[in-house]
């Protein structure tokens, strides 16, 4: 299995508020990725479901690891292979799972999003902020060229409680106060692609081996290969230098408030993290 860099040896505590470890593209290999960065400082993952298809692997990686926060949400790009009763389906998995956060949901005019209805995905995503404030959850929320339909949204369907996390052009970065900021990795997407920098690769299972076999063995199989073009919960470490290099601040400054400030967001009634979140 690939280590963590080197650098990653200082002793700070990261919090991966985003990420997709169930992604089918890595989830044989998910317990090999969580070790690793865990072994970099990443304390806690935010793992966000996309569509019906994934929440049950989201629901067991929680139960199998106490460090991952379970997300479920239906993501915009997956709107038109929703089930009839997929909303009944999804407050059945917050009915099991009351640890659980709602994400990832949104809007998307991009590429893609352009490709699916655009009055279906505001429904779908009404539907699950409702939920989301009924609940008293927070919510992890995708918008693509989409921002001013999300924040009419939010508008009629807010207030908040518990507060809510989306994706801002890096140039608007000083502008959020200290106390929202987030650090993510949206793994396996968005690999970092910085000069000089060196990431730590996915390792993949062998392509000959059985799929089933990968899932059930990934935490005793030795892995010889990895894919360089999928990104690792362990390069949140890059993501924290890059953003404590915009902000002017100590990457140990910022690891902890960006850890207390996700700590605090998801430390609903029900949530893994809120003991810790009282202690803070």
């Amino acid at each position: 299995m690939a280590q963590a860099p080197a650098r990653a040896a200082s002793a700070v505590r990261l919090f991966d508020a985003h990420c997709h470890l169930q992604d089918p593209r890595v989830v044989a290999v998910a317990p090999a990725l969580i070790r690793a960065a865990a072994a970099s400082g990443v304390a806690r993952f935010a793992v966000n479901g996309t569509s019906e298809k994934d929440w049950h692997l989201v629901k067991q990686m929680s139960q199998d690891h106490p460090a991952v926060v379970p997300c479920f949400g239906l993501h915009p790009w997956w709107v038109p292979e929703r089930s009839p009763d997929w909303m009944d389906s999804l407050r059945r998995f917050f009915a099991e799972t009351p640890e659980a956060a709602v994400g990832e949901i949104g809007l998307d005019k991009g590429s893609h999003g352009k490709t699916i209805d655009f009055g279906e995905q505001v429904e779908v995503f009404r539907r699950q902020l409702e939920l989301a404030k009924e609940l008293e959850k927070p919510v992890s929320v995708h918008c693509v060229r989409a921002f001013g339909d999300l924040l009419e949204i939010l508008k009629q369907t807010g207030p908040f409680p518990a507060g809510m996390k989306s994706t801002k052009a890096k140039q608007m970065l000083k502008s959020i106060p200290l106390d929202r900021i987030l650090l993510e990795t949206d793994a396996p997407d968005a690999l970092p692609k910085l000069d000089n920098v060196s990431v730590l690769p996915v390792p993949v299972p062998g392509s000959d081996a059985d799929s089933e076999k990968h899932h059930k063995d990934s935490d005793t199989q030795a892995t010889t290969t990895s894919d360089e073009s999928l990104n690792h919960p362990a390069n949140i470490r890059i993501v924290l230098e890059y953003v404590a290099s915009l902000l002017e601040m100590p990457e140990a400054e910022l690891a902890e408030l960006s850890y207390k400030n996700a700590t605090k967001l998801f430390s609903y009634p029900g949530s893994k993290v809120l003991p810790e979140a009282e202690a803070i």
